[in-house]
């Protein structure tokens, strides 16, 4: 079973990148409780998706440090969402039965969303400004975050 969500992970990911990166209102995914999320509900407000898996080590220590600061995120208006990549919805519930996060979490069961930002590996996050475009990614959360919204006019 873990070789299996290994490998699919590992096929995800080969082929991430290859595809335009879009805006946010182009994305469209299911929380925990199936509940859909369109992603362009939440343009106006600058925003963070994390994309993670709950195998990777990296992810577990990113998810702990971004639930810190995201009360002080909520704060400047800054909307969170963590998108799990390739995984089962019982296999994020369980892992998160240890942690409870402030913010929503996210499926991307075939990896789309992962596809469409371009993440070539996990942990990543993507910034994006009030109308819902990239502005910076990277695979830690900066402690001065907020410039990036800043430098953007956010």
């Amino acid at each position: 079973m873990r070789l299996s969500i290994l490998a699919s992970a590992i096929l995800i990911f080969l082929v991430l990148g290859f595809s335009k990166a879009v805006s946010a209102g182009d994305i469209i995914l299911n929380d925990l409780n199936g509940k859909t999320v369109n992603l362009s509900g939440y343009k106006e407000k600058p925003m963070v998706l994390f994309f993670w898996t709950t195998w990777c080590p990296h992810c577990r220590k990113e998810i702990k440090a971004l639930n810190q600061k995201y009360i002080q995120m909520e704060k400047e208006g800054i909307i969170v969402f963590a998108v799990n990549i390739g995984e089962p919805d019982y296999t994020v519930e369980r892992f998160l039965m240890k942690d409870a996060l402030g913010f929503k979490v996210l499926l991307d069961k075939d990896g789309a969303a992962a596809n469409k930002y371009n993440v070539i590996g996990v942990p990543t996050y993507i910034f994006l400004d009030k109308a819902g475009e990239v502005i910076s990614d990277g695979h830690v959360l900066p402690d001065d975050y907020g410039r990036l919204f800043k430098r953007n006019g956010e």
